[in-house]
């Protein structure tokens, strides 16, 4: 039984604590309902699309996804998941892609201003957090929106790493963390292959940097370096682990991910081209992506964002200075793991577009989390410095405002979704971006699916699709949808292949920039 005099020796603490969990709850909700409107200023696409119906088909027995081609970054243990949780409250339709991602980013956001805080207290604590969280605070409109609030893409693959770095930096070293780490590290790459590169590489690698330089160094025998080597390997295994797993659900007649296409690149100019892009894409990130925006209040809000740019920019410097005498694990693990995906990044072919800072995603919560750890000392220490701050902060706050004032986007195609309702036409194909977002935005009462072209004919294009949906014994479909290119997006115009597959249409409707061809019978019996 608990003394009187032990129990009010404790009890100041507990109010402390109550307010500080009170705090990051109405932190919490105040995020999601920001981020959930901001994610309402992009259109939901065909990308998210796939993945509320993956989801969907799940939720209805197809645990396995069995049939199903994904793309080349499965989301099966992350996003799937959680966009199941969101349908199984609000149904299938557009904005379940607008809760998830609003969920997704406002943990990645309270994730990492909790890795920030470390375990510091007072004046250190709130400036390490309001640093970390300041840089996060406002994805830049249009271009950051679609990069960290919207589809399920890679900002969604840090929540647990992030939780595996949080563990780390929080419990003292015991032999269930490795496991539990391992088992982490493990669920996240069976969803996302980028965690060998930002995960379970720059653990590995660090572990047997610290354990190497203990024993040859310090002079320090093997088994003591128990933890470290337990973490490193630990790390390897779930690497392969999660391959296999992918291996074994395919062989099982699950989903089948497609291999990154993504190779070395040759010659200095494609090199000074990546580099182009990754300045770019790190100025997209931070908000601060100003170029080509004109005098507007979107350009004044990017150019206060290169206050948060300079911030990671100056973190990142002090941490590569203190990489080998003063930083704890975590923090090396983030340094190692940000130089990795910037380098892999600069050297492949992934840097296709500025729309390819997806795969560097990754790069904005972790050097967030270092700059709050390695600037708040130095901050506080500078007499006028935490007011200027505040003033910058109270800056992003009026450009997130300005932001969430934006008006909400339709889903991409509704006029076409609403006019083949309304003409009852409920079962066609069409290119990939014109397909599952209209299946998501009428509810599944109007589907369409992709077809690619095959040679001179039409075929089902074995991406984010089932090849159930093919099959005509059950499944039909009577129409064809064209449109050509908008900005970003490819179109779908092969209309000399579809009557090559499919002969000549019974009526041909033009509803703005879209044409559809209706034909009187069952258009599946016709593709390969």
């Amino acid at each position: 039984m608990v003394s009187a005099e032990a129990a009010s020796a404790r009890s100041p603490g507990w109010p402390t604590r109550w307010r500080a969990g009170a705090f990051w709850l109405l932190g919490a909700g105040a995020a999601v309902a920001c981020y959930l409107r901001l994610a309402s200023t992009r259109a939901v696409d065909s990308d998210g699309a796939s993945q509320a119906l993956q989801a969907w088909d799940m939720l209805h027995g197809n645990v396995l996804l069995h049939g199903w081609w994904l793309s080349d970054v499965a989301f099966y243990t992350t996003e799937l998941p959680q966009y199941m949780l969101v349908e199984l409250m609000r149904g299938l339709n557009a904005d379940v892609v607008h809760v998830a991602a609003a969920m997704t980013y406002t943990l990645v956001l309270l994730l990492a201003a909790l890795l920030a805080k470390g375990t510091a207290g007072g004046r250190a604590a709130v400036a390490r957090v309001l640093i970390t969280a300041g840089i996060m605070l406002a994805p830049q409109l249009s271009s950051g929106v679609k990069t960290l609030v919207s589809s399920p893409d890679h900002i969604g693959t840090t929540v647990p790493l992030l939780v595996v770095w949080l563990i780390l930096d929080r419990v003292r070293p015991r032999w269930y963390i490795p496991v539990a780490a391992a088992l982490l590290l493990g669920w996240a790459a069976v969803a996302d292959p980028l965690v060998l590169y930002v995960g379970v590489l720059p653990l590995a690698l660090v572990c047997a940097f610290r354990a190497g330089r203990s024993v040859l160094r310090e002079r320090r025998p093997w088994r003591s370096q128990w933890y470290y080597l337990a973490l490193g390997g630990g790390a390897l295994l779930a690497g392969g682990a999660a391959e296999l797993a992918l291996h074994l659900i395919r062989a099982v007649g699950g989903f089948y991910v497609h291999p990154p296409v993504t190779q070395v690149v040759h010659g200095f100019g494609m090199l000074l081209h990546n580099l182009n892009l990754a300045d770019q894409g790190l100025l997209m990130l931070s908000g601060a992506s100003f170029l080509g925006l004109g005098l507007s209040a979107v350009a004044v809000i990017a150019v206060l964002h290169l206050v948060g740019l300079v911030l990671i920019v100056v973190g990142f410097g002090v941490a590569a200075r203190r990489f080998l005498p003063g930083l704890d694990l975590v923090e090396q693990v983030l340094i190692t793991a940000v130089v990795i995906n910037l380098v892999a990044y600069v050297c492949s072919t992934q840097a296709g577009s500025i729309w390819s800072t997806r795969e560097l995603a990754a790069v904005l919560p972790f050097t967030a989390v270092l700059a709050g750890r390695m600037l708040a000392d130095r901050v506080l220490a500078v007499r006028l410095a935490p007011a200027l701050l505040l003033v910058v902060l109270a800056g992003y706050l009026a450009g997130l405002g300005y932001s969430l004032a934006q008006p909400a986007e339709p889903p991409q195609n509704q006029q076409l979704a609403s006019w083949l309702e309304a003409h009852h036409l409920y079962s066609g194909l069409a290119g990939f971006w014109q397909s599952n977002v209209v299946t998501l935005a009428s509810g599944n009462q109007v589907r369409i699916r992709q077809l690619t072209k095959a040679g001179r004919r039409l075929a089902p294009y074995q991406w984010e699709s089932d090849a159930a949906w093919y099959d005509p014994k059950y499944q039909t479909a009577d129409f064809v949808v064209f449109n050509p290119p908008i900005a970003d997006y490819s179109g779908f115009a092969d209309e000399a292949a579809a009557l090559a597959t499919f002969g000549q249409p019974a009526h041909v409707y033009q509803i703005g920039h879209y044409t559809v061809m209706v034909w009187n019978k069952n258009l599946l019996t016709d593709l390969r």
